[in-house]
Formats: structure tokens, sequence, C-alpha cells
């Protein structure tokens, strides 16, 4: 039976998790004057040392492990401390949909690109047609927001350049998400408990984010409103949303989880409709039921599959 339920129960976790990301776009709008340095290295950053504070006692058991793998964690890490300021200043230069996009987007690309050259591991046609419905949606829900936000009284500040090395710098968020989940999975994959490897991974890219924090933090404090934004960044979306993240990585590839967390582009829009107060165009609705369609794809149990299959051969056998 676990080995049945594992798989959903991970996909689970992951889905919950990218429900908590998908909160920080709109977090963020209630502290405009905290740039996005600051909110990624607040957010990623301390969530990263509270995952490596309560995983602590499961550090020290498993520290042996950890550094027979140092290769693993080290380089996760770095992923860590790279992603959030890569994906916030995506978003702040690019526009909050296509920084999105580009950084989600792109990662379980980059993932499935990972994993088959570093493990072998070859791509099933589920997870083919799960990625291609899920990135058709969040690209319909890009162009969707981009256009909407053309039509909208006033241009975003910026220029040509500036977008382009938004995207540029989502193509690199996407390629660090996608490169410190697979480490993480390898670590767990290679017996370290998800704790402890969260908890390392995480706490080390923690580290390399002070600086940043330290340089960039002072607005967090010229506010209660803007330290409430930081402290939620980094409790709920962050360590609760990682350690989610690092349970469901104990049960699906890498390239799986990045795929299942297409639903964050999706989240985010939505709450930008009911709380923001944002509207949505159609095509935006309609990527919005094609990355449900892909999660739908990815979390049905084999079992259930195969005997609808069964069910549906059956019934076409049948007489008419």
């Amino acid at each position: 039976m676990k080995h049945r339920t594992g798989p959903l129960t991970g996909s689970l976790c992951v889905l919950l998790a990218s429900v908590l990301w998908g909160t920080t776009g709109t977090a963020a709008t209630f502290a405009p004057d905290v740039g996005p340095l600051a909110i990624g290295a607040v957010a990623m950053g301390l969530g990263g040392l509270l995952q490596a504070l309560v995983a602590a006692p499961r550090i020290r058991r498993e520290a042996a492990g950890l550094r027979a793998r140092r290769g693993a964690v080290l380089l996760g890490a770095l992923a860590v401390g790279i992603y959030p300021l890569a994906f916030y200043s995506s978003m702040h230069l690019a526009g909050v949909a296509t920084g999105t996009v580009v950084s989600i987007g792109s990662a379980p690309l980059a993932s499935a690109l990972i994993e088959r050259t570093v493990d072998g591991r070859r791509l099933t046609r589920r997870w083919t047609t799960g990625a291609a419905l899920g990135l058709a949606g969040t690209v319909l829900l890009c162009a969707a927001e981009a256009a909407h936000a053309s039509t909208g009284t006033g241009a975003r500040a910026g220029s040509a350049g500036a977008t382009v090395l938004g995207v540029g710098l989502g193509l690199v968020a996407g390629f660090t998400y996608a490169l410190y989940s697979w480490a993480a999975h390898r670590l767990i994959s290679d017996g370290v408990g998800s704790s402890a490897a969260m908890g390392a991974v995480f706490g080390i890219g923690g580290l390399l984010l002070m600086p940043v924090l330290l340089a960039t933090g002072a607005p967090l404090l010229d506010s209660w409103s803007n330290a409430a934004v930081g402290t939620y960044m980094a409790v709920v979306p962050m360590f609760l949303g990682y350690v989610l993240f690092g349970w469901g990585l104990a049960h699906v590839p890498a390239s799986t989880a990045t795929t299942l967390s297409l639903l964050e582009p999706a989240v985010a829009a939505v709450l930008a409709v009911v709380v923001v107060g944002e509207r949505l165009p159609l095509p935006g609705w309609l990527g919005v039921a094609l990355v449900v369609g892909c999660l739908a794809v990815l979390t049905t149990p084999a079992g259930a599959r195969r005997r609808s299959r069964t069910a549906a051969a059956v019934v076409a056998a049948e007489p008419g």
C-alpha cells in the first residue's frame, strides 16, 4: 500500500507547497517599498535558517552522510542562494506575470535535462503530456496578463533591455530551482532524511543570503506592515512550503515536483484577482484550466488510469 500511496502523497505535498508559494506575489504588494533583493533574501534566507534550526537534531545525527555527500549539499545550497535573487529581480524587471512564468515554467525542462544528463533518467510519456499541458497553460496565463497590463493606464517603468534582462534572470531562477530540487532529491534518494537534507541545503543557502539581507533589508524595518510581510514570507511560503516540498521529494522525482509547481503561477493569478482586485481575461482562465489538467495527469494514480483504460476497452468491445 505504501508503494501505491507514496507518489500521491508526495504529489499532494508539492501541490500544497505550490499553493503557499503562490501567495508571495500578493503578499509582496503589501510592502511596495521593499526591493526585490531584500524580499528574496528575507524570504529564502530566514526561511532557510529556520529550516536548519528546526532540523538541527536530524542534521547532527546524519552529519556523516551529509559530509560524504557534501558536493550535492554545497551545490544545492549555492542554487538556493542564487534562486530568490534571480526570481524576484526577474519579476521586478520583466513584470510579475512574465517573471513568474519564465522562472517556474522553465524549471521542469531544466530539471528533466539535469536528470537526463546526470542520472540517465528517461522521460515518461505521462510526464511529457503533463509538462506540455502545464507549459501551455502558463504561457497562456502569461500572455493574458501581459495583454491586460498593456491596456492599463500608464506603462510599466522600464525598457526593452530591462525586460530582456528580467527574462534572462527568470531562466537563471528556473535552472537554480531545478538544481536545488535535484540536489535535495539526490540526497534523499541516497538515504539522507528529508528534514536533514532540506535543513542542510537551505540552511547553508540561507547563510549565503545573509550579506544580501544586511545590505538591502533596511526597508523591512521601516514599518510594521513591511516587517509583517517579511516575516510571513520567511515562515509560511518558504519555511513551511519547503518542508512540504522536501516531503514531496522523498516520493517523486525532481522533474515531477518542478512540473507540479506550475500550480504556483495559477494560484498567484487567482489571488491577484480575488485579493488585489486585478482582472484576468478569458485566455488566462483557460491557462489556469490547462495547468489544472497538467496536475490531473501527473497526480492520478497509475491503478486508476489502468482501470479507466480497461473499462473504456470493455465498453468499446461491447456490441452496439
